[in-house]
């Protein structure tokens, strides 16, 4: 259950950074969908936890997902300060921009649903611990995301340190697959992967810390 709270911060900061370009009374609506779309997703994942595990493509449509997410963020031609401002909300077929960030949302938090249960699962064979720890993360991810959002909003450079942490994750689903099929020797440990996501959290929230009182003393 522990590690379900980790990956839900995690996840919570990517959602916080999806839904940030949109107008702030829009922000809520479109994380209020996300939130039921997370239950749905790891309801569902929980429930298929075992075909999830043997259907090792789902983990490359999911990597694949989420570095076309980043190759959109750092493969731009804009400057640091251009990427790590609030996106420009897009439209997808004709839909509106806000329902084409909750659609971004949505696929988003599949991906992490997907792989949040599968690390469950990993962890203990339990039904039971795997549904409880997969609805804290839930509660979680519902609990700090509006904290997240406000620390995106004040640090931009998490902005950054999201799109790296989504890197590692879809990274990380791609030596799975390799794993399963016997290409690559060795296991990435659950502990290693989340430590990661945890420092690579940390060292921007603290660097953008020192940056903000660095520029105060100058003031």
């Amino acid at each position: 259950m522990a590690l379900e709270g980790l990956l839900s911060a995690d996840n919570a900061m990517v959602l916080a950074v999806i839904v940030l370009g949109l107008p702030k009374h829009q922000r809520r609506d479109a994380l209020r969908y996300g939130m039921l779309g997370a239950f749905a997703f790891r309801t569902i994942a929980v429930l298929l936890a075992v075909y999830l595990i043997r259907l090792s493509w789902v983990k490359v449509i999911g990597a694949a997902y989420l570095l076309y997410l980043v190759y959109g963020h750092f493969g731009s031609r804009m400057s640091a300060e251009e990427r790590r401002a609030p996106p420009i909300p897009q439209s997808w077929l004709g839909m509106s921009t806000f329902w084409t960030t909750v659609i971004k949302v949505e696929l988003t938090d599949l991906v992490f649903a997907v792989d949040s249960i599968l690390v469950g699962v990993a962890m203990s064979s339990k039904t039971w611990v795997v549904i409880s720890g997969g609805l804290l993360g839930i509660v979680m991810m519902r609990v700090v995301i509006a904290q997240i959002l406000s620390l995106v909003e004040r640090y931009p450079l998490l902005v950054d340190a999201a799109f790296v942490i989504i890197t590692w994750v879809g990274t990380r689903l791609i030596f799975e697959f390799l794993h399963v099929r016997g290409i690559v020797g060795f296991e990435i440990p659950n502990w290693l992967s989340l430590g990661l996501i945890v420092v690579i959290f940390t060292s921007a929230l603290i660097y953008s810390w020192l940056q903000e009182r660095r520029t105060q003393r100058t003031k």
